[in-house]
C-alpha cells in the first residue's frame, strides 16, 4: 500500500502531484488540460465518452443515441444517477447543462472549442429522454457532447463556478487554494466504486521535485516529467495527443507578412528541441496520427537557418518592420523545460534577423492571451501553446484554433473558414479528405503557426500503484483506472 505522507494522508488516499494548480474546476472549461485532468470523469461526467485506444464513442450518462433527422438527435439517459448533492440526474439537468455550456454569457471554453459557437437546442422529452437539435446538420454531435459535463440545475447559469457538483465517482472534499485539492469517493455513485477512497492533489513547478516525491514515497503519481528529472525506474513513457506549437499574431507587423511566418518556421530546430529539451517527435500539424483529418503529407518544416535569414532580409528590403520586437508569451510548466524551449526558439529567430523577447507567465495570466477577448494594446506575439485533440476529430482543432472567430484564434482567412465549414459537414472518408486538405492549405498558404512537436508524456508511478496511461492521460487522468499493486 502507499505509505502515509508527511501531511497525514493515509493509505486509502491516492497522492498526485501536478505541475500547476488548476486555474478553475469550472466544468464547461474541462477541455482545458489543467482543469480536465482533475475534473473530467472524476468529478463530472458527460453523456458520451470516447475510448482513446479505439476512438469508439461509448456510453456514459447516456445509454443510447439516435439521429432522427439531419439536425436532430434523441438521447436515452441512464437511470438511477444522482449528483453529489443528492438530486437526480434527469433530462432537465442535461438540457440545462448543454444550454449553460453552449448558450450563456460565461464564455465557456467548450463553446468555442467544441461547438465553435454553433446553435444547439436541448429539450427534455421526459426524465430519461432528451432531444437535441442543431441549426445545421452535424454528423458528430454525440462526439461533441462528450465534452459537455453534466451539472445540476442549481448551478449558476450566468457565472463560472470554482467547485462543481457532478455525478462522477469523486466529489470535492476540500480545496485549499495554493496548497492542495482533496477529492473523496462519492458513496452514491451509479457505477463501480473506485479503489481509492480519496485523492489528494498538490502542485510543484519543478519536474525534478515531482519525480523525487514519488521516489521518496511522498506521492504516488507525478505527471509532466522530463527524461532528466530523475524518476528512474518509476518513470513511465506514453504517447500523447498533445502537439506543441507557437501561435503567430499574424494580423500585426512584422508577422502579417507570410515571409516572416515562413522564416520563423525555418528558424526552429525541431530535431534539436526533441533531442535536447523535451520528449517528442517533430510535427507539422496540430493533430496527431489517428485523428480524423490528420494529413501524413504535411511534414515538419525543415531546419534551414539560411533560408530564414534570406526571407527576413527580403521582407526588410520591402519595408516590413523586421526590427519591431516580437514577444514570445510563454507559459511556465506547460510542458517540461518550457522556458528552455522558448530560449532555443528565441536564439533561432534572433539569428534569422528578428528582434524577439520572452515573457514567461503562470497559467492564469497566460490564459488571457490564449482565449478571446485577447489583451488590447499588445504588440506582435508568439504564444507558446499546446493542443491535445482528445475527441479524435479535426473539427475540434480547426474551428477553434484556425477559424477567424475561433475561441483561440488570433487570425484567419475567408478561404480557410470556407474549407473548415465544408469539412465539418462531411462524413466518413469525405470528412477525412476534407480536413486533410484543409491542414495542407493552412500549412502552405496561411502559415498561422509554427508547429513544433507531437509530445511524449512521462509520468512517475509509485511501486504501490498500477495504472496504464493512454493518449488521453494528460487531459483526463481517471482515478478509477488506478489500482493498488498489493
Amino acid at each position: 500500500m502507499a505509505g502515509a505522507d508527511p501531511i497525514g494522508e493515509g493509505p486509502d488516499t491516492l497522492r498526485v502531484v501536478l505541475p500547476e494548480e488548476p486555474p478553475t474546476l469550472e466544468p464547461c472549461d474541462a477541455s482545458l488540460t489543467a482543469t480536465g485532468r482533475v475534473t473530467r470523469a472524476n468529478i463530472t461526467e458527460a453523456l458520451t465518452e470516447r475510448e482513446p485506444s479505439t476512438g469508439r464513442l461509448e456510453q456514459a450518462l447516456a445509454t443510447k443515441w439516435t439521429r432522427t433527422s439531419p439536425t436532430s438527435w434523441t438521447f436515452t439517459l441512464r437511470e438511477g444517477v444522482t449528483f453529489h448533492d443528492g438530486t437526480p440526474f434527469t433530462a432537465e439537468a442535461a438540457a440545462f447543462s448543454i444550454k449553460r455550456a453552449t448558450d450563456s454569457d460565461i464564455d465557456c471554453n467548450v463553446d468555442g472549442y467544441i461547438f465553435t459557437d454553433s446553435e444547439v437546442t436541448a429539450t427534455p422529452v421526459n426524465d430519461t429522454t432528451l432531444e437535441v437539435k442543431t441549426a445545421k446538420p452535424d454528423p458528430i454531435l454525440p462526439l461533441r457532447l462528450s465534452f459537455v459535463e453534466m451539472v445540476p440545475t442549481t448551478t449558476n447559469p450566468g457565472a463560472r463556478v470554482r467547485e462543481p457538483v457532478g455525478t462522477g465517482p469523486y466529489r470535492i472534499d476540500e480545496w485549499s487554494q495554493g496548497r492542495f485539492l482533496r477529492l473523496k469517493r462519492y458513496p452514491g455513485y451509479w457505477g463501480k466504486a473506485p479503489e481509492y477512497a480519496a485523492a489528494k492533489y498538490v502542485w510543484r513547478a519543478e519536474g525534478s521535485v515531482r519525480a523525487a516525491m514519488v521516489t521518496n514515497d511522498e506521492a504516488d503519481v507525478a505527471i509532466g516529467l522530463a527524461p532528466e528529472d530523475g524518476a528512474g525506474d518509476r518513470a513511465v513513457e506514453f504517447a500523447t495527443n498533445e502537439v506543441s506549437f507557437l501561435r503567430m499574431d499574424a494580423g500585426k507587423a512584422p508577422l502579417d507578412d507570410i515571409r516572416i511566418r515562413r522564416a520563423i518556421n525555418y528558424a526552429i530546430d525541431r530535431e534539436g528541441l526533441v533531442t535536447a529539451v523535451f520528449a517528442g517527435r517533430p510535427s507539422g500539424q496540430l493533430v496527431a496520427k489517428g485523428v480524423t483529418g490528420h494529413n501524413p503529407r504535411v511534414r515538419p518544416w525543415p531546419y534551414d537557418p539560411e533560408r530564414a535569414k534570406k526571407l527576413v532580409a527580403e521582407a526588410r528590403a520591402d519595408g516590413v518592420p523586421t526590427n519591431r520586437t516580437i514577444t514570445i508569451i510563454g507559459r511556465n510548466a506547460i510542458y517540461p523545460k518550457a522556458a528552455e524551449a522558448m530560449e532555443v526558439v528565441q536564439d533561432g529567430l534572433l539569428k534569422a534577423g528578428l528582434k524577439v523577447e520572452i515573457k514567461m507567465l503562470d497559467v492564469n495570466a497566460w490564459l488571457e492571451y490564449l482565449l478571446r477577448p485577447f489583451p488590447k494594446g499588445i504588440g506582435p506575439t508568439l504564444l507558446q501553446a499546446q493542443h491535445g485533440n482528445q475527441a479524435g476529430d479535426a473539427a475540434f482543432t480547426m474551428g477553434q484554433i484556425y477559424g477567424s472567430k475561433g475561441a483561440q484564434s488570433s487570425y484567419g482567412t475567408p478561404e480557410l473558414d470556407a474549407l473548415i465549414d465544408q469539412a465539418q459537414l462531411a462524413g466518413g472518408e469525405a470528412r477525412q479528405k476534407a480536413f486533410a486538405d484543409t491542414f495542407a492549405y493552412q500549412n502552405d498558404e496561411v502559415v498561422r503557426d509554427a508547429v513544433m512537436a507531437n509530445m511524449t508524456g512521462i509520468m512517475a508511478l509509485s511501486s504501490n500503484v498500477r495504472y496504464r496511461p493512454d493518449s488521453a492521460t494528460n487531459d483526463e487522468m481517471r482515478l478509477a483506472d488506478m489500482h493498488r499493486t498489493d
